[in-house]
């Protein structure tokens, strides 16, 4: 395979894996998503301090905004790097969050995937962003 197709390969790759993290970003400002995204977050690394039981939404806010930035970050040459680097941290740390709901299908329905497999998928999306980045 030469570098060009490579090269094109990960240019589409990019921008797949773009509109996928601005569009998951962007559900973390819908109210019900919201609701249930800071439900998700395991009681261990829930915060209050200053913004008080509102602690859990702003941490899905932050997220979304990590999210959206990931996605654009990856379409600017200079940042596809250090953004690829970052989503792969990023997905290792909301990864408990997802955990924790697949253990209460009950309470948390859909966004309740199976653990299996919720593992191999975050562990897909890490090598996509890698593989995206090399």
């Amino acid at each position: 395979m030469s570098t060009v197709t490579l090269d094109s390969l990960q240019f589409v790759l990019r921008c797949l894996l773009a509109v996928f993290f601005f569009g998951a970003g962007i559900t973390h400002f819908i109210p019900v998503v919201q609701r249930t995204m800071a439900a998700m977050i395991p009681p261990g690394l829930r915060f209050t301090g200053f913004f008080g039981a509102r602690g859990p939404v702003v941490l899905v806010i932050f997220t979304g905004v990590c999210e959206m930035l990931g996605g654009l970050g990856l379409l600017w040459p200079p940042t596809t790097g250090v953004t690829g680097v970052m989503l792969v941290i990023f997905l290792i740390a909301v990864f408990p969050a997802n955990a924790f709901a697949a253990r209460d299908p009950q309470r948390f329905g859909r966004a309740a995937i199976p653990l299996r497999i919720r593992v191999i998928e975050q562990v897909a999306l890490i090598a996509l962003v890698v593989l995206a980045i090399l």
